[in-house]
């Protein structure tokens, strides 16, 4: 079977409306008196051992068993795969981490344009970087509240860098949009977008997880994720419920057999467009909204776009032509504060 070379980042992003509503005690300690404490420690500090007394060299402290991961043959070969179209990328100089400033000329109308694009159009199935039908402006209302989650095959060192990862994402995001998003400490069973990390096996078992992540989820979306070919790399599903333009909930799947630098682009651009730049655009440059891949970290631009996007004067709901005047208004502010 002939399979398409990928070149993009694929995704699944979903509006879809959910049918269900959501709805020692310690012993006290001896304090002694400040005096009786500094004396004690003037005796311990000055007391002499007689010679020849063997001192005992300090204790190290004992070390951590090593850590014991799934083995796992389909991770295996999918980890040699995704490294091999890394390096094929970066070889061919996409996935660049720089902000790509001096590329392109950014105005108002490019900008306004751009934004409409990503955030008020949706992806055409079939085709990336296709115009889609117009869709109405959604977005977060309650605050954000990524929750990560990893399976079994991500080890101890990769949980706490990836967990350090999205929490300085997080930041950036809810310093530019305005809205509060942060990361729930790793544990928590609390959040409302919540961050599978997960390997090729353990996503195609997660979908009684998943069911219980989200409540009423249709079937079709958890095929997506269970059935997910190795072409998608990463993808990013937001709820509404009962027909609103307000998320609820989101659910964004990333690989654990990826290597850095396209696993740290997967947070990027899923926890990104989890907040409601749903679509890509070719227009969209320097960005990561786009397909061509070569911007592998979120940019200046899109963080304009974000601004834009949760500009109280921008409400859930909004079509096209009620919100392209604010827009355009919107995005005249941004350049002009920018120059």
């Amino acid at each position: 079977m002939q399979q398409r070379s990928p070149t993009r980042t694929d995704r699944a992003k979903t509006g879809a409306a959910l049918a269900a509503p959501m709805r020692l005690r310690l012993r006290p300690r001896l304090r002694l008196p400040a005096a009786l404490v500094l004396g004690a420690a003037l005796v311990s500090g000055c007391a002499l051992l007689p010679p020849d007394t063997p001192v005992e060299p300090p204790r190290a402290a004992p070390e951590r068993p090593a850590e014991v991961l799934p083995d796992d043959p389909l991770s295996d070969d999918l980890r040699a795969y995704y490294a091999d179209i890394e390096n094929e990328r970066r070889a061919a100089r996409l996935m660049r981490t720089d902000d790509g400033a001096e590329d392109v000329v950014m105005t108002p109308a490019r900008l306004a344009e751009i934004y409409i694009q990503v955030a008020l159009h949706e992806e055409q199935s079939g085709g990336f970087n296709r115009a889609g039908r117009p869709s109405v402006l959604r977005r977060w209302v309650a605050p954000v509240r990524y929750r990560m989650e990893f399976g079994a095959s991500s080890g101890r060192q990769a949980r706490v860098d990836d967990f350090r990862t999205v929490r300085e994402l997080a930041a950036r995001l809810s310093t530019a949009s305005g809205h509060a998003i942060s990361v729930e400490p790793l544990g928590q069973s609390d959040g409302n977008f919540h961050v599978l990390v997960l390997s090729e096996t353990e996503r195609r078992d997660a979908a009684a997880r998943i069911r219980e992540l989200v409540p009423g989820i249709s079937d079709g979306a958890v095929r997506l994720i269970t059935d997910m070919p190795r072409e998608t790399f990463c993808l990013v599903m937001a709820f509404s419920r009962d027909g609103s333009a307000e998320y609820s909930e989101a659910l964004a799947i990333v690989r654990s057999e990826h290597p850095d630098l396209t696993r740290t682009a997967c947070y990027h651009e899923e926890l990104t467009q989890g907040l409601g730049l749903a679509s890509d655009s070719s227009r969209a440059r320097p960005s990561i909204f786009n397909d061509d891949q070569e911007f592998a970290l979120i940019t200046p631009v899109d963080l304009l776009l974000l601004r834009i996007h949760y500009d109280p004067r921008l409400q859930p709901g909004m079509t096209e032509r009620e919100a392209r005047p604010i827009i355009f208004t919107i995005a005249s502010e941004l350049i002009a504060g920018a120059s």
